[in-house]
């Protein structure tokens, strides 16, 4: 169990999200949360390796705060997320103009989610990369409209949250729900008992 290996611990989530915030606290982990703001811009060739982009990001943000911290005592826990549709990135929607375009784009389509999780302990970075396929629902314009109203979309990458308004517009997902949303569990626990933390 998470919470029994992290017992004499000190953690750090290195992340401004509520999501992962809430999915860590589900496991039981105690930890103090740093936002922590790189550049996400899509580098050069990032653009088809939508893999090597959350992680690049997951690691920019982890090595950020692993130089604030005062020794090596800490373990740090980063996460980047983005949404792939027909090799383009769909990350956090700049306004509203932009989410609309990203869930007609979504509308009726089968996108992958990726999520890069990095991992600083003792000195040393471990890295690990999980995707998801959602399949969402054909998207009437007032659909569309209505989601924007909530103001759920514009801190969540692709432009919808699953676990609030947009899980009405989800048909199926297949792989992990909580990668979806932003933090793969499954694959953390897999790669703290790696780590042997």
């Amino acid at each position: 169990m998470l919470h029994k290996l992290f017992l004499d611990k000190k953690i750090i989530l290195a992340s401004g999200s509520p999501r992962r915030v809430e999915i860590l606290k589900q496991v039981g982990l105690t930890f103090q949360q740093m936002a922590i703001e790189v550049d996400e811009g899509i580098n050069a060739g990032e653009d088809t390796d939508p893999a090597g982009y959350v992680l690049r990001v997951a690691c920019a943000k982890n090595r950020r705060c692993v130089e604030s911290l005062p020794d090596d005592d800490f373990c740090v826990i980063s996460a980047d997320t983005t949404v792939y549709l027909n090799k383009e990135i769909l990350g956090k929607p700049r306004n509203i103009e932009e989410c609309k375009q990203f869930l007609k784009k979504l509308s009726g389509q089968l996108h992958t989610v990726y999520t890069g999780i990095a991992i600083s302990y003792k000195a040393k970075e471990y890295t690990g990369i999980e995707k998801s396929l959602v399949k969402f629902c054909e998207l009437s314009l007032e659909e569309i409209q209505d989601y924007i109203s909530t103001g759920e979309a514009y801190d969540k990458a692709g432009g919808y949250g699953v676990q609030g308004y947009g899980a009405q517009f989800i048909e199926k997902i297949e792989g992990c729900y909580f990668n979806v949303m932003g933090f793969p569990i499954g694959l953390f626990y897999r790669m703290i008992k790696n780590i042997g933390i």
